[in-house]
């Protein structure tokens, strides 16, 4: 049996290096649309599986444009 391991919302914001705040993650949980937590009292807990389904069902795809890396050097 594998065993649950829960995160806090700073070590949330930790994982995603500040890049994501408190006050992100609790506007998203008023509106339903971060990752899955649970709540016990006054505190939050993210599940850490929860966590990384957010991230690939949320992942984006960024790739280089083709018309990086062509220069025109004529005009220079």
């Amino acid at each position: 049996m594998s065993e649950s391991r829960y995160l806090t919302t700073e070590e949330v914001c930790d994982r995603y290096r500040g890049e994501v705040s408190a006050g992100t993650l609790r506007n998203w949980r008023a509106q339903r649309v971060g990752p899955p937590f649970i709540k016990i009292g006054k505190s939050v807990l993210y599940p850490v599986q929860g966590l990384d389904e957010w991230d690939k069902k949320n992942l984006v795809i960024c790739r280089a444009s083709r018309k990086l890396g062509m220069v025109d050097d004529e005009g220079a």
